[in-house]
């Protein structure tokens, strides 16, 4: 992990300044920051990831996925700090990705391409992935409930009151705005614009999931 920190400290340094009392606090949460970052690639089936010898801030989606893991864990013990916003806006330029570290993603996540992506303070389940384009916003003041097992496709949203059951997959350019979906589907829009529900299997969406994750007995 050390190639991790190295960039890091180097980039935001450059960037915007790196205060020797910033540095210090990093290196004081180095054990806090790995474990949940690795715990995490652990978790995820992909080559890029699920080795945890050979990760590398060279690679833009583990890089992300660590400066994400970063910033929250500091913000978790510290509060937010100048430093929470520094590591903040390199991870924007890092990937043209919004996922402010006051957001609480689940211990277990995926993502790829993440390219302008904005994620709210939505409330996620474990095993959330998402792709480029993706949207979880507010509307008037409500965000989002987001069950476990959950997939946003490119390009798709969810706004506003909406309560996502378990085992979704959200279809790319779909919009969900103050709208329930259930549990075990696959939602897409309709010719109308209207949500169409395509209940599948249980078991089904989940063989899907266990391709991404190792998922828990538990889910």
């Amino acid at each position: 992990m050390d190639k991790f920190y190295n960039l890091l400290y180097k980039q935001l340094d450059n960037l915007f300044f790196l205060y020797t009392e910033e540095k210090a606090l990093t290196e004081t949460l180095k054990n806090d920051i790995n474990n949940r970052f690795l715990a995490n690639c652990k978790h995820l089936k992909n080559k890029y990831y699920s080795d945890v010898n050979n990760l590398t801030p060279y690679h833009s989606c583990q890089y992300t996925m660590f400066l994400y893991f970063a910033a929250n864990t500091i913000f978790k013990q510290n509060g937010r700090l100048e430093l929470c916003d520094k590591i903040y806006n390199l991870s924007k330029i890092v990937s043209a990705a919004d996922i402010y570290y006051e957001i609480e993603l689940p211990e277990i996540f995926m993502f790829d391409h993440p390219v302008g992506t904005v994620l709210g303070r939505a409330k996620y389940g474990n095993y959330f992935t998402f792709s480029q384009g993706c949207t979880v916003g507010n509307n008037k003041g409500i965000y989002p409930v987001i069950g476990n097992c959950v997939s946003m496709m490119s390009n798709s949203k969810i706004l506003g009151n909406c309560k996502i059951g378990d085992n979704v997959i959200i279809s790319a350019n779909t919009y969900i705005k103050d709208k329930d979906v259930p549990s075990n589907c696959i939602v897409f829009n309709g010719a109308n614009g209207d949500l169409i529900f395509k209940e599948t299997d249980e078991n089904l969406i989940k063989q899907r999931f266990d391709s991404v994750f190792s998922l828990k007995e538990d889910n």
